[in-house]
């Protein structure tokens, strides 16, 4: 399959709904880019085949965690303080993937730190995957990003081939803010 096949009109989708995906994804992907670069630590992205893997770090959280329905608990980060938040989308209308099987490691002066199970996070203003870790200091770290493809079914005998292979994408250098928010 060619890298980042353009989606096209097909007898599933039609010119105005391949439009509207487009603007979906431009709004999903400024809220990346402004979650990264004004309101996180550090963040970045970069594109792997069909997939643009993105990521932002700040300090540890905490988080409501549904106990039963209509009950919740506040989480606190307890010796975790390092935040770290991945999220994927398509190369070309850069809507997020869902239900996606992430794992990410922290790598520094060849100790592992992980590897680590991206959840899925509820955010106000952004969709994502992301954990609480804990590392032993902050500092200059490589942070390795694993997507596993998706299994979720797609429409379209046209454009509905898309997401089948993981990808793996490396952050080197990324500075890590340790601490608690």
């Amino acid at each position: 399959m060619p890298e980042n096949p353009q989606k096209q009109t097909s007898e599933e989708v039609d010119e105005k709904q391949l439009e509207l995906a487009k603007k979906a994804g431009d709004a999903y992907f400024e809220a990346v880019e402004y979650m990264a670069n004004e309101v996180a630590h550090t963040g970045d992205h970069q594109e792997a085949d069909e997939i643009i893997v993105a990521f932002a770090q700040e300090e540890a959280e905490g988080m409501y965690r549904l106990e039963s329905e209509g009950e919740f608990e506040w989480v606190a980060p307890g010796d975790d303080n390092c935040h770290v938040e991945v999220t994927a989308m398509d190369a070309e209308d850069k809507r997020m993937i869902p239900e996606l099987d992430i794992e990410f490691t922290l790598e520094r002066d060849g100790e592992e730190f992980g590897p680590h199970e991206a959840d899925f996070l509820w955010h106000p203003g952004l969709f994502h995957y992301g954990k609480n870790v804990e590392l032993p200091e902050g500092g200059t770290y490589d942070l390795h990003v694993e997507v596993d493809a998706p299994t979720f079914m797609r429409h379209d005998e046209q454009n509905g081939d898309r997401y089948g292979e993981s990808v793996s994408v490396t952050f080197e250098d990324v500075d890590i803010e340790t601490g608690q928010d």
